[in-house]
């Protein structure tokens, strides 16, 4: 049904199935009645109770009105109700944007300060990535996480708030302790590969190097080069972190395993930039650049929500269904105790 046909409110969608509605008035008056002696073969040795003038559920009106109010319900289900909403604006950019976070072990260690208290670098990126995402209004985000594997955990999709929430579910360790960041690359490589869309952009965020996978990074951005993917890629950890040890209190690198070279190189060969985020704000700042570098600006497509609603009658059918059931066995269950 077209966008301009329908209005704001209730509306059906299939409202010629709401000719269904006589169908069991109609059956009764035109089919012939059953003879008795027809169910004769059948043998219930409780019949008596059930259909009894006294406990006869057959013979209850509230019943045949409980049962076509049931088939009432079920007939607006199948018609199925829904709630057109206003018209509303939506930007398409036409860019698809995939967001790679390393998950591996090492992003375990907290060497990120968060309103004031020591956090691990995962949550630090979940919250700073998570509100990139949402602010990408228009473009289709994608999300892969990676550790010793490399997997899709969301497609592209408009969905930036399910996105968000599906990186703030991730776990440290989920995909493997080492990290593949090759692997990351080619997933997305082959996510993007046959998409349309006018600009393809990764963001690829790590705190190591490439120590597992079957792909290695430089041969990957190579392939992301040749299919047009531009790459940012991001180093996470901070150059400094009190530790407690045997000896006392000591100041280490806690990011001495990061290979910047190789992410760098990931970046300028395919377009792309390398940014180093040694904290929160460090980080935040660079997801403002992004911004800056991959501009939302959009053509306007218009739609108009629906809501299905078809849910409520059929709960409410099958609740009265329910309902029914137990009344009518209850004179039956109350003879036999008796």
């Amino acid at each position: 049904m077209a966008d301009e046909v329908l209005t704001s409110g209730f509306a059906i969608a299939w409202p010629w199935l709401l000719l269904l509605a006589p169908l069991p008035w109609l059956l009764r008056k035109v089919l012939p009645a059953s003879r008795s002696n027809e169910l004769q073969s059948l043998r219930v040795p409780w019949f008596g109770a059930v259909a009894g003038k006294q406990a006869g559920w057959l013979r209850r009106p509230w019943l045949a009105l409980v049962a076509a109010l049931i088939w009432l319900l079920l007939v607006l289900a199948a018609a199925r109700p829904q709630w057109v909403g206003e018209i509303e604006s939506v930007p398409v950019t036409g860019r698809d944007l995939l967001l790679a976070v390393d998950i591996s072990g090492s992003m375990d260690t907290q060497d990120m300060i968060l309103n004031n208290t020591a956090v691990n670098r995962l949550k630090v990126v979940k919250k700073v990535a998570g509100e990139f995402i949402q602010r990408r209004h228009g473009d289709r985000v994608g999300l892969i996480l990676f550790g010793s594997r490399a997997y899709l955990q969301t497609p592209l999709t408009f969905d930036t708030e399910t996105t968000a929430t599906l990186l703030n579910e991730s776990e440290i360790g989920l995909a493997g302790r080492e990290t593949a960041i090759g692997d990351a690359i080619g997933l997305a490589v082959k996510r993007l590969r046959d998409d349309a869309a006018a600009d393809r952009v990764l963001v690829l965020l790590t705190d190591g190097a490439n120590t597992s996978g079957e792909v290695q990074p430089l041969q990957a951005a190579e392939f992301a080069a040749r299919e047009g993917l531009t790459i940012y890629t991001v180093g996470v950890g901070a150059d400094e972190m009190m530790v407690q040890d045997f000896f006392g209190t000591r100041v280490v690198n806690p990011s001495a395993d990061l290979d910047e070279d190789a992410l760098r190189t990931i970046a300028e060969r395919t377009g792309g930039r390398y940014f180093r985020a040694r904290d929160a704000v460090s980080l935040e700042q660079i997801y403002q650049i992004l911004d800056e570098l991959e501009p939302i600006e959009s053509d306007v497509e218009i739609i108009r929500p629906i809501d299905e609603l078809f849910f409520w009658p059929l709960g409410i059918a099958y609740a009265l269904a329910l309902l029914a059931a137990l009344l009518s066995i209850w004179p039956f269950a109350w003879h036999r105790l008796a």
